[in-house]
């Protein structure tokens, strides 16, 4: 139970951390677009306004291609089957938008508890127990009191502290990944630099200045 309790606050953690760093937009747009691979109704009506736009794109193509006065017969009959898809892709655009805020709405509350919603409820449902206890005697009192605030026994380490641990090995590990990925970045870009540097060397001519100035120095 408390290995389960000490991993759920790390990757509530991590969570919140991913979060903050991905932004909660591009989030939802991946799990709109993960929701939208399942056949679903939703899904289901996706792919029918995929449909009917490529259709009144071709529709539309049509009428602009005919002659109002030399075709009027074909140009009235693609322009009622024109304006009739226009009003039906709006529909269908009020109804598939719609949908995505309701969706946005529940995924925006399921992130909130699951991240947001635990940091709080967590220290405060687990405030009086300990996640481990200190070796005895290797710490003073006053590490031992700070180590088990707010309310956990003297001697273990609190979930609120724990907490904060987790907080801060998980903002070490982001630093350290993001320095990672900077100098490997910086490698390559440095790798073609000299490449690129001997090609422009090539492409420069002495000018007739410079040139007359080495024929000074020669002379």
């Amino acid at each position: 139970m408390m290995l389960s309790l000490l991993l759920l606050v790390f990757l509530v953690e991590l969570g919140a951390h991913l979060v903050n760093t991905v932004g909660a937009a591009t989030i939802n747009n991946i799990l709109w677009n993960l929701y939208l691979a399942i056949p679903t109704q939703t899904s289901k009506q996706v792919a029918e306004q995929k449909k009917l736009q490529k259709e009144y794109l071709t529709i539309r193509r049509d009428l602009n291609a005919t002659s109002s006065q030399d075709q009027f017969a074909k140009w009235a009959k693609l322009r009622r089957q024109h304006d009739k898809l226009q009003d039906q892709l709006e529909k269908n655009k009020s109804s598939y938008e719609a949908s995505k805020s309701k969706f946005d709405s529940t995924v925006n509350i399921l992130r909130w508890l699951t991240t947001t919603g635990l940091k709080f409820l967590l220290p405060f449902w687990y405030a009086k127990q300990p996640m481990f206890w200190l070796p005895q005697g290797w710490f003073p009192y006053y590490a031992e009191w700070i180590l088990s605030f707010p309310r956990a026994p003297i001697g273990s380490v609190s979930i609120a502290s724990w907490q904060t641990a987790c907080t801060g090995v998980v903002m070490l590990m982001s630093d350290m990944i993001t320095a990672i990925l900077g100098l490997l970045l910086g490698a390559k870009i440095a790798q073609k630099q000299p490449a690129g540097a001997a090609a422009t060397g090539e492409k420069r001519k002495e000018t007739p200045n410079s040139q007359q100035l080495r024929n000074k120095k020669d002379s």
